[in-house]
């Protein structure tokens, strides 16, 4: 059984015709025929049953197909790792992020790669906190960018790149809203905008009220960083945010106020898998990541 025959398997079974198998491959239909015929009598089955001009998959075909376009997929996968080994500049990278981190973060980060590497090419996917943790430790994602950085998961590789502040966001004709500053205990009756529960914005917003005296009253919940703001900008209640979010602008009908009492801070970093190998290109990015930050705390 050979490679090719694979191939050629795979693309007829997929047109469901030789000649257009042929015209996409850049070989003559005689030279896939011979070939499948070839497969057929090794395997001593028929995979294909002729109805006129077109093929179709009999029943053991189609198993046949299932299992060979899974080895196909992992022989091609190994190919990419060969291809990255001889060249990691050109890889293609996976990362995870969640929301808070989509505005700012990533786009300084992948335009500063690019301009160094710009073959390589990017698989984004946004997510949820516990999500991008355990798609790391599982191995879907290989590098994921997360705040706050997790401490208690012994599967997972982590690095601090910075800390920010958690900011108060109150509507613009908010009573506090001439204030340098505010302290959570002066919010402690006031209506809180938040994420839905489970969210880790949502549980850094509960554990400071706590940590200040009291239980937050949940007004109104919104899913992403977009309706969390459109609903202080419309006096729903106040909410908190963490600094970077804010992208040096601030939404309308809103003002950003500095917390006094308990200065709340989170820290943003970069996981990996510890039981999962990074393929080069990841492992270039993920080394590059951690120098472009240490560059930019030089420089602060």
């Amino acid at each position: 059984m050979e490679l090719r025959q694979l191939r050629y398997f795979m693309e007829v079974a997929e047109r469901e015709h030789v000649s257009e198998a042929g015209v996409n491959l850049h070989v003559a239909q005689s030279a896939i025929s011979r070939q499948i015929t070839n497969l057929e009598r090794e395997l001593e089955v028929d995979l294909f049953e002729r109805e006129g001009r077109n093929i179709k998959l009999t029943q053991i075909g189609r198993t046949f197909y299932t299992h060979t376009k899974f080895a196909m997929e992992a022989i091609d996968n190994a190919k990419k790792q060969i291809d990255e080994y001889l060249d990691p500049e050109r890889g293609t990278i996976k990362i995870g992020f969640p929301t808070s981190l989509s505005g700012h973060l990533m786009p300084s980060v992948i335009s500063a790669f690019k301009d160094e590497y710009p073959e390589a090419r990017f698989q984004l996917r946004q997510g949820s906190y516990r999500y991008l943790i355990d798609s790391v430790k599982r191995g879907d994602i290989q590098v994921a960018f997360i705040g706050p950085v997790p401490k208690n998961e012994p599967d997972i590789e982590s690095h601090i790149l910075y800390s920010e502040h958690i900011l108060a966001l109150l509507p613009i004709n908010h009573p506090f809203a001439e204030r340098e500053g505010v302290s959570l205990n002066d919010m402690k009756h006031e209506p809180f905008v938040s994420f839905p529960d489970g969210y880790v914005l949502n549980k850094i917003t509960i554990d400071a009220c706590r940590q200040a005296g009291f239980t937050p009253a949940i007004s109104a919940e919104g899913e992403d960083l977009d309706a969390i703001k459109g609903l202080v900008s419309a006096g729903i209640g106040v909410t908190l945010l963490p600094e970077s979010t804010f992208d040096e602008t601030t939404p309308r009908m809103t003002v950003k106020i500095p917390l006094e009492l308990p200065e709340i801070r989170r820290t943003v970093g970069i996981i990996k898998p510890k039981k999962h190998t990074l393929a080069p290109s990841e492992e270039v990015f993920y080394s590059f990541v951690k120098q472009f930050f240490s560059r930019l705390q030089q420089f602060q």
